[in-house]
């Protein structure tokens, strides 16, 4: 049995919203709680314990000097998809970090993006099982032609939280 946290306990209730109001509520969980992603104007159109599928539109703030989607940007994007899916499945207990960011830039993207995140049962329990660990997250990229303009994986460690100081 999945062990339940805050954060997809809250999810749960956004996405038995209609579909015309899940993707803003839960794009304004997202951004109020990762601050540069919410000023980037990632939006959040899916999100499950088992996948996370977010986009950001080719806008003047995160656009590079040809204008495209920076690569900063792009990479924040995938970096969001893979984050946002692995809190989903901590237990309160545990804190996520990440150790990898890979990211290889393959061509110059067309109009806005879209990263899907996903993660296996396997990996799921091993959040829920071990006190520490690590785990590879792909993110998938696609521009608005269907290609791939990035390939990237995310290494997503969680290490046991410590107990608050008492004052």
């Amino acid at each position: 049995m999945a062990v339940a946290n805050r954060l997809n306990r809250i999810v749960a209730v956004l996405n038995k919203l209609p579909a015309s109001w899940r993707t803003p509520a839960l794009s304004w969980l997202f951004g109020s709680q990762v601050k540069l992603a919410g000023t980037a104007g990632i939006r959040v159109q899916e999100m499950t314990r088992q996948r996370a599928t977010l986009s950001i539109a080719n806008r003047r703030r995160v656009q590079n000097h040809i204008k495209g989607v920076h690569a900063a940007a792009m990479a924040l994007l995938a970096e969001s998809a893979s984050g946002f899916l692995v809190a989903m499945n901590l237990p309160e207990t545990k804190l996520p970090l990440i150790k990898t960011l890979k990211v290889d830039y393959r061509k110059r993207a067309v109009g806005g993006l879209t990263a899907v995140a996903s993660l296996t049962a396997e990996q799921i329990a091993a959040f829920e099982q071990q006190d520490k660990g690590e785990v590879w997250v792909t993110v998938t990229v696609t521009d608005e032609s269907g290609s791939a303009p990035i390939d990237c994986a995310m290494l997503w460690a969680w290490i046991t939280k410590k107990a608050p100081v008492a004052q």
